[in-house]
């Protein structure tokens, strides 16, 4: 389940189950939600696997170049998260959404390569700011570039878990409770974690308010 550089493949990785699974028909599938496909994935439709890598692998990209800053590490992360859920999918159970399941996967794959690499990061950490207007004048072009490179560092500054929560809190306002499932801690450290990287990331911004 490779990319192209620029989508990734719907390809699910080949299982170990034993007798050969089950495949449905494209024309089976329709538009069943999230919860179906799971388990038809479980059970080794690889389809139905293909289905929800197609509808969920974008958002996953864009949360793992927001947390590695590396579209080329994002991808490879969230390739990886793929696998990891294909394999562990017989143990779904669906008790909480599936993409907060795949949320909670490659939030933890970035997590750790963000502490492999002590926090180093580039400046695709944030979002690319939108193309000057033609009319804008060379200082504000200048002035909207210095803004991004303080950004990116305000967000290099971050410990990682600081920077899960406030990316999946602000980019994504996943409620307090899914983000505590996600990164694996409490509620209340969530929060506080989001309260301090607001603080960080506001006095680091103050200059361009």
């Amino acid at each position: 389940m490779r990319g192209d550089g620029n989508k990734l493949s719907a390809r699910a990785p080949d299982r170990d189950r034993g007798p050969e699974p089950r495949r449905h028909h494209s024309r089976d599938l329709g538009f069943p939600d999230d919860g179906l496909l799971a388990v038809r994935a479980g059970e080794g439709d690889e389809e139905a696997f293909e289905t929800l890598v197609r509808r969920h692998g974008p958002a996953m990209l864009r949360l793992a170049t927001r947390l590695l800053g590396s579209r080329t590490e994002a991808e490879d992360a969230v390739q990886d998260a793929f696998v990891n859920a294909w394999r562990k999918l017989p143990e779904f159970r669906g008790e909480s959404a599936f993409s907060t399941w795949m949320y909670r996967i490659v939030t933890n794959r970035c997590l750790n390569q963000l502490r492999a690499r002590h926090l180093a990061t580039d400046l695709d950490s944030v979002p690319e700011p939108a193309t000057p207007d033609p009319q804008s004048s060379p200082a504000r072009v200048a002035e909207s570039h210095a803004a991004t490179h303080a950004l990116a560092g305000a967000m290099a500054g971050l410990s990682p878990e600081q920077r899960a929560c406030w990316v999946l809190r602000e980019l994504y306002g996943l409620p307090y409770e899914n983000i505590a499932e996600v990164v694996g801690i409490s509620l209340q450290a969530v929060r506080g974690r989001v309260f301090r990287a607001r603080r960080s990331l506001t006095e680091a911004m103050s200059a361009w308010r």
